[in-house]
């Protein structure tokens, strides 16, 4: 075997590995922390300390559209992509203070937990304005009325959260 054709299958290989790596990689998210220390300037109460992130979504394969018997033009003519990825973990810390003084009576915690989303894009089946040939009319096709069917978009996902005070 000669050194390009070893070069070019390794590259192939390469390719393929790459590909198969990255359609498994995890949805990931961009964590955020919000400075809100600018509102104990504005309001008479301590500020909130919120953390959370945002989702980084992972496009999928869109599913190939179909050929239908009878019509010219295939059913998922503008596929629906699916999306997937991450809900971040998201935790808001709010200090309560005593209402006549100037004490902590402690911290109220919310926090969601990280769950998974899948998304779907709208999509869209277009008619032919043309039927099929037909032979009555000596294999010509004869106008009809177009038809359009559009794809509602999906979210599916099941986000769950808590409070605690202490």
């Amino acid at each position: 075997m000669k050194s390009t054709t070893r070069c070019s299958v390794a590259a192939v290989l390469a390719c393929m590995a790459s590909a198969v790596g990255a359609g498994s990689a995890a949805a990931v998210s961009v964590p955020v922390t919000l400075p809100l220390e600018s509102l104990e300037t504005v309001l008479p109460v301590p500020a909130p300390e919120l953390s959370t992130g945002v989702p980084v979504p992972v496009p999928g394969a869109p599913q190939a559209p179909e050929h239908v018997a009878g019509r010219m033009l295939p059913y998922g003519t503008l596929p629906q992509v699916p999306l997937s990825s991450e809900l971040p973990v998201t935790e808001l810390g709010v200090p309560v203070t005593e209402p006549l003084g100037e004490s902590t009576l402690g911290v109220a915690r919310a926090t969601s937990e990280a769950a998974e989303l899948s998304l779907a894009t709208p999509g869209a089946s277009l008619g032919a304005p043309l039927s099929a040939p037909r032979p009555e009319l000596y294999g010509q096709p004869e106008p009809v009325l177009p038809e359009l069917a559009l794809l509602t978009p999906e979210f599916r996902g099941a986000p769950t959260a808590g409070v605690l005070f202490h």
